[in-house]
């Protein structure tokens, strides 16, 4: 199944923590992981995480001020999140295609303001709150499966067949293919599951594959990885690969 790396969190950082633990195996075709980014000691300069595109939602919630939540998810470029010298995030982090809620209400930048939407983020993140991070991975799956439901979260038959054969996708008819649908059936599908456009996914799952495979099995040659991979990244691979603990 897909498996996208974390978010850059530069080699040099100090009393930066990030823990991930996979969901319960019912909820494995729903959610990649559960993930906390936290400071053991406040730090002496700002911490700036580098996010990379995966298609995937996030249900983010602020630990240090539990009002602060939200549902983010990123396009097809980087972006950097200055997050200060003392946090404490956690989150659950959902397939592609997975997520049904409005996507207008979810964001693609640092949150930093109260939640004032209508998921009841608020109170899972305050549950949440009460637990070391074992615990807190009882409260979000609970809260995935009320997701369930409720219908906000469902499984994406189209989208679970281009993540399950990503060893054999290498361009749109492709894409269409393993997921037995016309290239405008799987253009609708995907805009209204995902918000993006085949070509755009492409260009993100096919980038977050290579760092689980030679790149040479997704990209003609060596210049277009780079090329792909930096316009996706801000960075080489090699200077990304410098930079982050992968």
């Amino acid at each position: 199944m897909y498996d996208p790396v974390k978010d850059g969190i530069p080699k040099t950082a100090e009393s930066v923590v990030y823990t991930e633990a996979r969901p319960p195996a019912a909820l494995s075709e729903l959610v990649h992981c559960f993930w906390e980014l936290r400071t053991e000691a406040d730090l002496s300069d700002d911490f700036t995480l580098h996010a990379m595109p995966d298609a995937c939602v996030n249900l983010l919630f602020n630990q240090q001020d539990t009002r602060i939540a939200g549902v983010t998810q990123l396009q097809t470029t980087h972006t950097t999140l200055d997050l200060g010298r003392s946090f404490h995030f956690v989150g659950i982090q959902l397939f592609p295609g997975v997520w049904r809620g409005d996507r207008e209400a979810s964001v693609d930048h640092y949150v930093g303001e109260a939640y004032e939407g209508n998921l009841p983020l608020v109170e899972v993140s305050s549950a949440a709150a009460e637990f070391e991070f074992e615990g807190k991975m009882a409260v979000f799956a609970d809260f995935v499966e009320t997701l369930l439901d409720v219908g906000l979260v469902a499984k994406n038959p189209v989208t679970a067949a281009i993540l399950t054969n990503l060893d054999d996708v290498t361009s749109v008819a492709d894409m269409a293919a393993v997921a037995a649908l016309s290239p405008r059936q799987l253009q609708r599908v995907l805009k209204s599951t995902t918000g993006f456009s085949p070509h755009d996914l492409l260009k993100v799952l096919r980038v977050q594959h290579s760092f689980r495979q030679d790149y040479l099995l997704s990209f003609a040659d060596q210049s277009h990885f780079t090329h792909s991979f930096r316009k996706l990244t801000g960075y080489t691979p090699g200077q990304f690969r410098k930079s982050f603990d992968v």
